[in-house]
């Protein structure tokens, strides 16, 4: 069976070396991931995660009558907080999770991004998500990288014409350095064509399946603007806080679910 999501980063690994503009990356420092979504469905091909958002400020929610405006209950104060991923000695600042089958399936005709590649193999169309969410991560280990405005000053946005264009143009330019053909073969076929080229596609993807590392709240001890009030507690974590490579397992996606295989590192043929 392909391992897909092993493909995807082998091509970062590629991409980075061949194109300046993402030289900066280390991609030790980030997991290249799956997660199940169908075809025929409309949502993201592929989506950048962030785990070097800084911690926010304390908050708290809070509840008013909807006739008087009085304060009646409010939560806890809590800040927000991104879970640690340690693989071995290296701890992850990014996750880049591929929707399967939905991203295989992805075809350049009638997008989005049609108009940026005149006359380009539809494929093309993958490797332009590929190469967008690359481009998501920060040379400043920030979060997602920001969209600058035309004055230079950054958009709270984190898309925009000059992202997409310049997304474009590294992959265009990746191309004219003439890659070995086997780093985006894989690319060139559908879910179907994978399936009968290979008897299964597979991904790495997290223990807690089909959730993955997120940002969570965790209460703090402040006081309360005003004693009186109804303190409502905090639902606890539901997911694990750290994550380690014993997190990574193996799982095998069809046209309509999944189901874990083996754990990442033991034996899956790519």
């Amino acid at each position: 069976m392909i391992n897909y999501t092993e493909r995807i980063a082998l091509l970062m690994q590629d991409v980075v070396a061949r194109t300046p503009r993402l030289s900066f990356i280390d991609l030790g420092e980030v997991i290249v991931f799956g997660r199940f979504g169908r075809s025929d469905a409309e949502g993201a091909f592929a989506t950048c995660h962030s785990l070097t958002l800084p911690d926010t400020e304390p908050g708290y929610y809070f509840w008013r009558d909807r006739d008087t405006g009085e304060l009646t209950r409010r939560s806890p104060w809590f800040v927000t907080k991104s879970p640690r991923v340690q693989v071995g000695a290296k701890q992850i600042k990014y996750l880049i999770s591929f929707v399967l089958p939905r991203f295989c399936d992805q075809t350049l005709m009638r997008s989005r991004k049609a108009d940026l590649y005149p006359g380009a193999e539809s494929w093309v169309g993958k490797l332009d998500t590929v190469v967008h969410e690359l481009y998501h991560i920060d040379p400043a280990e920030s979060g997602i990288r920001a969209v600058q405005r035309s004055d230079g000053t950054r958009s709270a946005r984190t898309h925009g014409p000059r992202f997409y264009e310049d997304v474009a143009e590294m992959v265009h330019n990746y191309l004219a350095t003439r890659p070995d053909p086997h780093m985006v073969e894989f690319l060139k076929h559908d879910f179907d064509g994978l399936n009968e080229r290979f008897g299964g596609v597979v991904g790495t993807t997290f223990s807690n399946f089909p959730s993955f590392p997120q940002r969570y709240m965790e209460t703090v001890d402040l006081p309360a603007a005003d004693p009186f009030v109804k303190v409502e507690p905090l639902k606890g974590a539901t997911q694990p806080l750290i994550y380690t490579e014993d997190d990574l397992h193996i799982r095998q996606f069809t046209d309509s679910s999944s189901r874990r295989l083996t754990r990442k590192g033991q034996h899956c043929a790519a």
